[in-house]
């Protein structure tokens, strides 16, 4: 099973490396990167309440289950859980992605409207390509821990001084940062190059995971500066949104996420002819008590 599934990725990989697509991947420089992030900064401002929920509830509830589950302590995972947020942010990102869409096209962007990502016609393909970066993610936390394993044994640190002291005034605890980092970085490159903009393709140009994934290594090849600087932007950004106990990420991850949808706008080439999507059905005026519990899902009412 196991073998198979390795075939399975190997094979994933090599028609990503070998299949064209028809999306054009543009250049781009420093300056576009500023302006993806001022962009996203202006979306948050503009829907700031419901995009704080959709990027904090992940990395909370991912530390209740890595608590429940493995039954220790997960401090010496902590840092490792913070980074690899940024392994799973593209995937987690998709209902913010939705948003800045309809905000660019000068539609109404309310809360209930991040959900409507649930019903693209390529979600079964953003579904693929999160399953793997969640793989990815498991496995860089399997790393991670028996990387301090190695280092200091089975033991769980007693609390955040003693953890502290371990890391920052031992040869184990250098040893640990700088290979724990040195492995993170391969797992973030890799993060980097399948995701930086295929997500966003999918959603807005219905594309398959492969040919999303194509174009996303052909923007990283195209532009390897300016991709590299963009990933130390989301790695400072999410170090100093973890500081303060992860409550930054709460404005940190939604802006990323923003940003991240017109960072691929200007990646690739908008679509010349774009399909006509049929009108939206108005607002209604009034809400009934007999509308309840439907009236919580707006969106079932569409047809």
């Amino acid at each position: 099973m196991a073998t198979q599934y390795s075939e399975n990725i190997a094979s994933f990989g090599r028609r990503a490396l070998s299949l064209a697509t028809p999306y054009v991947v543009r250049k781009i420089g420093l300056s576009d990167l500023r302006d993806a992030l001022r962009l996203g900064w202006e979306d948050f401002k503009a829907v700031p309440s419901h995009a704080i929920v959709l990027c904090v509830i992940y990395p909370v509830l991912g530390l209740v289950l890595f608590r429940l589950v493995l039954g220790y302590s997960v401090l010496p995972l902590l840092f490792p859980l913070a980074a690899g947020f940024a392994l799973i942010g593209p995937f987690a990102a998709l209902g913010l992605y939705e948003l800045s869409r309809r905000r660019e096209r000068g539609e109404e962007a309310a809360a209930w409207d991040a959900m409507r990502v649930l019903r693209a016609p390529s979600f079964g393909a953003m579904l693929e390509l999160g399953m793997f970066l969640l793989i990815l993610f498991a496995t860089w936390i399997a790393t991670a821990d028996a990387i301090y394993i190695a280092a200091f044994g089975h033991a769980p640190a007693a609390s955040i001084p003693d953890f502290a002291a371990q890391v920052l005034t031992t040869p184990q605890g250098w040893s640990l940062i700088i290979v724990g980092c040195g492995v993170g970085f391969l797992f973030a490159v890799v993060a980097l190059c399948v995701s930086v903009v295929s997500f966003p393709l999918m959603l807005d140009r219905h594309a398959t995971a492969i040919d999303a994934v194509r174009t996303s290594l052909r923007a990283v090849k195209e532009n390897p500066f300016a991709m590299a600087a963009w990933g130390l932007i989301v790695a400072a950004l999410l170090v100093i949104g973890s500081l303060p106990f992860f409550v930054g990420l709460a404005v940190v991850l939604p802006v990323l996420g923003h940003a991240t949808w017109h960072l691929y706008r200007k990646v690739v080439e908008p679509d010349p002819n774009p399909p006509q999507e049929p009108p939206r059905r108005p607002k209604e005026g009034h809400r009934y008590a007999a509308d309840f519990p439907a009236a919580l899902f707006p969106w079932s009412h569409e047809r």
